[in-house]
């Protein structure tokens, strides 16, 4: 079961990598546009759409959820969305691969920490060895994070910003550090949002429900607050820069090449949280580290990536080491994390298999 979560966070992890590339195909649309385009897919339509082919009497299911759970959910839908909207920009300040980087360092950090201390189990993973191999893994995982940022710097200092905008053409690495730092904390609402839609989606599924679509329903929320976030700022600098025409035509360009490109975008950006979804609902107990097995997977592939758009072109062998060595640990911290699941459910087994002796020894006892 774990093995299928983690193939299932893998194809996540490779659709938010990836989701970026098809707006490099948008010509002579500003970014507020194509983001807003994309988004409409991303955040609406893709997540009504799987949910309506999913969950069965989905309307009645949304009817009879608690209130409270469907606020807090689209009320981190819209913190994240923050986090969602920043991460946007900064993959336009800094590239696929240090801006990805940067900001899911600390999403990872964020996202899969605070929930286990919101909820007062964090003390229980440190008492058992499986709980304690899977922190080694978020350890792993950072250590990662930070030699794939070591490496953006010494790309940084490496190339002159002629060279650094023959491929990043808005490269700007201070704005965008300042970018990411912010849209890694903030994207981090993600996980909260999913932990507090679980009672909308066991009136969808039943309490006790391991179906892979669990978190489908939570996601409505989620993306329309997200959604929402997003609609705003966009709009806002629609008007503020004139581009709102736009949306109508594109000098010199295709418009509904445009429109494609961008509905390709969005419904790839929604396919990471379909599949990271399915991939959480298989993790067992030790589902919180799934946000930190999903990042490990977006940066894995976005480098990948990056290498191949040769973002890192003209920079020293030196920095192609660490970039690589970055990745490598992050696999690493991939196979660890697995590794404590493992445990953990030879550790469940092994308390199981004791539990009828121990029964036994009670009985006789009182006798």
């Amino acid at each position: 079961m774990v093995a299928l979560g983690v193939l299932l966070h893998a194809i996540g992890g490779f659709a938010a990598g990836s989701f970026y590339i098809p707006f490099k195909k948008v010509r002579n649309w500003a970014w507020e546009s194509y983001w807003l385009a994309g988004g409409v897919f991303s955040w609406i339509l893709a997540p009504w759409t799987v949910a309506l082919l999913v969950v069965p009497g989905l309307l009645s299911v949304l009817s009879d959820a608690p209130l409270a759970s469907m606020f807090w959910t689209y009320l981190f839908g819209v913190l994240w969305g923050i986090g969602g909207l920043t991460f946007g920009l900064s993959m336009r300040y800094l590239g696929m691969s240090l801006g990805y980087a940067i900001a899911l360092g600390f999403c990872a950090a964020f996202g899969t920490i605070i929930p286990p201390i919101f909820r007062g189990k964090f003390g229980n993973l440190v008492s058992h060895t499986s709980g304690q191999v899977i922190l080694g893994g978020i350890a792993v995982c950072l250590a990662g994070i930070a030699v794939c940022g070591w490496a953006g710097v010494s790309k940084e200092r490496e190339m002159s910003d002629e060279k650094k905008k023959e491929t990043i053409k808005e490269f700007n690495f201070t704005k965008g550090l300042w970018v990411a730092i912010f849209a890694g904390i903030m994207s981090a609402c993600m996980a909260f949002g999913i932990t507090a839609g679980k009672p909308i989606a066991e009136v969808a599924f039943g309490p006790d429900s391991k179906s892979l679509w669990l978190n489908t329903p939570t996601f409505i929320f989620i993306l329309a607050g997200g959604f929402t976030t997003n609609f705003i700022w966009c709009v806002f600098l629609n008007i503020k820069n004139r581009t709102a025409k736009d949306y109508i035509k594109a000098e010199n360009a295709s418009l509904p090449g445009n429109y494609f490109f961008s509905a390709l975008a969005g419904i790839t950006w929604y396919l990471q949280f379909m599949f990271y979804g399915m991939g959480e609902t298989r993790m067992g107990e030790y589902g919180f580290s799934s946000w930190t097995i999903h990042m490990a997977f977006i940066i894995v592939f976005s480098n990948i990536w990056g290498l191949l758009f040769k973002e890192w072109k003209g920079s020293s062998r030196r920095t192609h080491r660490l970039i690589r060595l970055g990745i490598v640990i992050l696999i690493i911290s991939i196979l660890v994390v697995g590794w404590g699941n493992y445990i953990k459910k030879t550790e469940e087994k092994a308390a199981k298999d004791a539990r009828p002796l121990t029964a036994a020894i009670t009985v006789t006892d009182f006798r």
